[in-house]
C-alpha cells in the first residue's frame, strides 16, 4: 500500500530528474549551436583572443604593360622605420666574433650605447644622428614607457635592408605599399597615376581597377611582453595580387611620338597638340601622344588640366576631314562616281537662302568629286553631299560613329553628336553638314572614319587595352563592340583611290611626300567656339589624317594642333604629320609600294 509518506520521496526524485535532464538538454542544445551550427563563428572570435594583435598583409598592385610587355607601371614597397624607444635607450649586447656576447670586469653584458646605435641608423635612413636620438628622447618625454615612435616614413627597399642587417631588436618596420612609372612621362597622359593612399585617379589606373586592384590578406599572431611575435602564433590569410594590364600601346613608338609633338607644338605655338596611331585591320592604338602631358611619379608638377588625356576628353566639329563620308554617302546613295562633276564657284547662294564660301578665292572650276576632295571645296561637297536626303546623310555620319562613341569608355569623354536631328536642320546647316560642321565628334571618332575607309568599309572599335592576366594565370579580354560593314568594300576602295588623289595633286604633295609609298590623306581645319556662342576670331582646330599605304592600308595617323599661332591652317599639321607616318612605316618595317597611285580627273 501507498502512503502520502511513500509518494512524496518518489515525486521528489521524478522532479529532480526532469529538472536534471532539462538542464542536461540545454547543455546538450548549447554544445550543438556552439560545435556544430555557429562553429565558424566561435572558431573566428577564439582566434582573435588567442591571437591578439594582427597587421595587413599589402598585395601588389598590378603591373601595366606595353604591347610587348614592357613594364609602364608597377608596384614596390616603402617602407615606416619604427622604433622601441624604452628598449633602444638600454643599448645592446656587445657580441664577440662567434656572436657571444661579451662580458665586462663586473661580469655583465657589455652594451653599445644608444648613441652609437643612433649614428649607425642615421647613416642608413640619411638623417644625423641627433635626429633619431631627438625622435627617440621626445616620445619618452612624453611617456617614459613609450614603446613606439617613427623615426622616417616610406624608406626604400634598400634603406629598409640595411637597417634589418643593423640586427637592432628594437626596430621595425610597416609597409607601404608604392606605384612606379619606370618610363617617367612614356603614356602619362593615358596611364593615369594613383594617390599617395593607393587609390587611383586618372587614366587606365581608374579606369581598369577591377583588373589592377590586389586583395589584402593579414597576418595574425601574439606578442610577448617585449613586443616579440611568439613563434607558432602566426596565422596567415595570404594576399592576392592585382592583374597585369596589357595595354595596346607601343612603348617605343609612344616615347617617339611625345617628343615629335612637342617639339611641333612649340614650333607651331599651338595650345596643345596630339597625335594617334591606329592599326587598321584590329581598331588597336599604339600610340596616343599629347603635350603638355604628365609624369605619373610626380603628377603634381603638372597643371591640373595636363594631367589627364585631351585627346579623349576634347571634341570639336571635324570640318574637312569628314569630307570622305559626303563622298561615300553620294557614290552609294546618289549615284555618283568620282568623276561626277559640278559647277564650282568660290561662292554660293542656294535657293533656300544659305550661302557657302571656299576657303580660298579662284575662278568658277568644273570640279570633279575627287576634285571636291583634293581641293578640298565647301561649295562642291555641299552640292555633291545634298543629292541625298539629310535623313540618309545623318544616318551614315552616324554609322561612321558621330554621337555613338568611341568604345574606349574613357571618364570625362564628351557627348559629341548633332546640335539638331536631320529634320530640324536650319537653312544653313542643311550644307555645313556635308563638310563637317553643326556636329562634333572626338579625335579618335575621326581615326575610326579612316580606320573604316582603309579597312574595307569595317568599323571596327578602337582599342586601348589587348588583356588582363590575373594573379591565377588566368587570362581576360574585353568585351568590345561588333565590327560594322559602314560602306560597301567597293565604296571604300573609291573613296581611298580619291583621298590618295588628295596627296598626289593636292598642295600636301610635295610637303608631306614620303619617297616609295602612297598615302591617303585628308587635312582639316575646324573653327574654335568662343564660349559665347560664336567662334575664335582667326584660330582654330587643325588637323591631318590618313593611312599607308594607300594600297594595302596598315596604320592611321592623326595629327591635331589645338590654335596655332605661327601657322594658323592646317598646313601647320605638314611637317609633324609626315615626320610621324614617316616613324611608323620605318618602325613596323612597311614594305614600299610597288605602283605610283592612279591619277583621277580633278575637274571637266
Amino acid at each position: 500500500m501507498t502512503t502520502r509518506a511513500t509518494r512524496s520521496p518518489r515525486r521528489r526524485t521524478v522532479v529532480a530528474l526532469a529538472v536534471v535532464l532539462g538542464v542536461l538538454a540545454a547543455f546538450v542544445v548549447r554544445l550543438v549551436d556552439i560545435q556544430v551550427v555557429n562553429a565558424n563563428d566561435h572558431i573566428a572570435q577564439a582566434e582573435d583572443l588567442a591571437t591578439g594583435a594582427s597587421q595587413t598583409l599589402y598585395g601588389a598592385r598590378g603591373q601595366i604593360v606595353d604591347e610587348d610587355g614592357t613594364v609602364l607601371a608597377t608596384s614596390t614597397l616603402l617602407y615606416d622605420v619604427q622604433i622601441d624607444p624604452a628598449l633602444a635607450v638600454q643599448g645592446i649586447d656587445k657580441l664577440d666574433a662567434d656572436g657571444t656576447p661579451i662580458k665586462g670586469a663586473d661580469g655583465k653584458n657589455e652594451k653599445v650605447p644608444w648613441p652609437d646605435l643612433a649614428a649607425r641608423i642615421a647613416a642608413v635612413t640619411g638623417q644625423t644622428a641627433a635626429d633619431v636620438q631627438g625622435v627617440v628622447s621626445g616620445a619618452l618625454a612624453e611617456d617614459a614607457n613609450s614603446q613606439y615612435a617613427t623615426i622616417k616614413r616610406y624608406v626604400s627597399t634598400e634603406e629598409y635592408r640595411a637597417l634589418v642587417a643593423l640586427d637592432l631588436p628594437f626596430l621595425y618596420f610597416d609597409k607601404h605599399p608604392s606605384r612606379v612609372y619606370p618610363d617617367g612621362a612614356v603614356a602619362g597622359n593615358i596611364l593615369g597615376f594613383v594617390g599617395s593612399d593607393g587609390t587611383p585617379l586618372e587614366g587606365v589606373e581608374d579606369l581598369q581597377q577591377a583588373c589592377l586592384q590586389p586583395t589584402d590578406g593579414t597576418l595574425k599572431y601574439q606578442r610577448g611582453t617585449s613586443g616579440v611575435i611568439i613563434p607558432g602564433t602566426e596565422q596567415e590569410k595570404p594576399a592576392v595580387d592585382g592583374g597585369t594590364l596589357k595595354l595596346t600601346i607601343d612603348g617605343d613608338l609612344q616615347w617617339y611620338m611625345q617628343q615629335l609633338i612637342a617639339e611641333e607644338t612649340a614650333k607651331y605655338q599651338a595650345e596643345w597638340g596630339g597625335i594617334i596611331v591606329m592599326e587598321a585591320r584590329t581598331g588597336k592604338i599604339r600610340a596616343i601622344a599629347e603635350t603638355p602631358t604628365v609624369d605619373p611619379n610626380d603628377p603634381g608638377a603638372s597643371a591640373a588640366d595636363d594631367r589627364g588625356s585631351r585627346l579623349l576628353r576634347v571634341s570639336y566639329e571635324p570640318g574637312s576631314t569628314f569630307k570622305p563620308i559626303t563622298a561615300a554617302t553620294a557614290i552609294e546613295q546618289g549615284g555618283l562616281t568620282p568623276t561626277s562633276a559640278v559647277e564650282t564657284p568660290d561662292r554660293i547662294e542656294f535657293p533656300n537662302g544659305a550661302v557657302i564660301n571656299d576657303s580660298e578665292n579662284h575662278p568658277t572650276e568644273n570640279l570633279t568629286l575627287t576634285g571636291g576632295l583634293v581641293e578640298s571645296s565647301n561649295v562642291a561637297m555641299s552640292q555633291f553631299g545634298t543629292t541625298v536626303s539629310p535623313e540618309v546623310r545623318q544616318q551614315y555620319l552616324e554609322n561612321f560613329g558621330v554621337g555613338g562613341g568611341d568604345a574606349l569608355n574613357w571618364s570625362g569623354a564628351p557627348t559629341a553628336g548633332f546640335s539638331a536631328d536631320a529634320a530640324d536642320w536650319d537653312n544653313q546647316t542643311y550644307y555645313t553638314t556635308t563638310f563637317g560642321q553643326a556636329f562634333t565628334v572626338t579625335p579618335t571618332q575621326v581615326v575610326s572614319v579612316f580606320q573604316t575607309i582603309a579597312n574595307g568599309g569595317v568599323r571596327l572599335p578602337a582599342r586601348l587595352v589587348e588583356s588582363c592576366t590575373k594573379a591565377d594565370g588566368s587570362v581576360v579580354t574585353p568585351d568590345e563592340p561588333a565590327p560594322v560593314q559602314v560602306i560597301k568594300p567597293q565604296t571604300a576602295a573609291e573613296v581611298s583611290q580619291m583621298l590618295e588623289n588628295v596627296y598626289a595633286q593636292g598642295t600636301l604633295a610635295e610637303d608631306i611626300n614620303i619617297p616609295g609609298y602612297r598615302l591617303a590623306v585628308k587635312t582639316g581645319t575646324a573653327e574654335v567656339p568662343d564660349g559665347v556662342g560664336g567662334y575664335k576670331d582667326g584660330l582654330f582646330m587643325t588637323s591631318l589624317a590618313g593611312f599607308a599605304p594607300a594600297e594595302d592600308p596598315q596604320y592611321v595617323v592623326l595629327t591635331l594642333f589645338d590654335e596655332p599661332k605661327t601657322t594658323r591652317m592646317s598646313s601647320a599639321n605638314r611637317s609633324v604629320f609626315k615626320k610621324a607616318m614617316m616613324q611608323v612605316l620605318t618602325h613596323y618595317r612597311i614594305m614600299p609600294s610597288n605602283e605610283a597611285t592612279p591619277l583621277l580627273p580633278v575637274t571637266q
